[in-house]
Formats: structure tokens, C-alpha cells, sequence
């Protein structure tokens, strides 16, 4: 079993994707975000911190759609087209996540992102 959850609080796929699907009643699992603005489809700032925080703004809305929060979430990826900016896209994502209860992540350089992002973020959450 497979349910489709979609908002129009982030942004529309930009392929032939879904922006989260809850399989099993209790996985839910997001797509990557870019940095997208939900009305304009068009990428948020040039700065790293700004499109970071759209990122998280993208996945709580998605989260909230399915009935879930960060708290829910056990697993996420982070994607950087420069590792450099680890440390501030860091201080950013803590903002979303108690340091006790953080989900797994990983992290990873890649060479380009849609749109030409600076940061996308997947991740995987429970919800009852």
C-alpha cells in the first residue's frame, strides 16, 4: 500500500516524481528538496543559509501534509554542490532537530543539483 501526499505548500515535482509517498501506512519517504519557492518554482537566494532554510521550510510543509513533524523523521541525506558550506548548512538544519533525538544523516558532495541548488535534503520518517 502506497498513499501520495502533495501540497501546495512546496514546490511541484519537477519531474516525474511525487513529493512524499507513506508506504505501509507508517514509512514516509520525501523527495529530495531544492531550494524552491512553492509559487514561483523558481530557486530561493544565491546564499547557502537562505536556501537551506527554504529546504527545511519545503520538507515541514510536506511533513505537515502527512501528519508528521522533524520529530518524526529517522533518516535524511544531505546533498552539497560544496562541502565547504557543511558547516553552515549544519547550523541551520540543528535548528529543526533536538541533538538527542536527530535522526540519522548522511552527507555528500555532488557536482550539480537541480535548478543549479546549492543544497537538497531527503529523508525518511515514521508517522503513526
Amino acid at each position: 500500500m502506497k498513499k501520495i501526499i502533495t501540497t501546495s505548500n512546496a514546490p511541484a515535482p519537477v519531474g516525474p516524481y511525487n513529493q512524499a509517498i507513506i508506504a505501509s501506512g507508517q514509512m514516509l519517504f520525501v523527495a529530495g528538496q531544492v531550494p524552491l519557492n512553492p509559487q514561483t518554482g523558481e530557486i530561493v537566494g544565491e546564499d547557502i543559509t537562505i536556501q537551506t532554510q527554504q529546504v527545511m521550510k519545503n520538507i515541514q510543509a510536506i511533513l505537515v501534509e502527512a501528519g508528521a513533524t522533524f520529530d518524526n523523521i529517522v533518516k535524511t541525506t544531505i546533498f552539497l554542490t560544496d562541502l565547504k558550506n557543511f558547516s553552515t548548512v549544519n547550523q541551520e538544519y540543528a535548528k529543526y532537530f533536538d541533538e538527542k533525538n536527530a535522526p540519522a544523516r548522511a552527507c555528500v558532495e555532488v557536482c550539480r543539483l537541480p535548478k543549479d541548488a546549492l543544497v537538497e535534503i531527503e529523508c525518511i520518517a515514521i508517522i503513526n
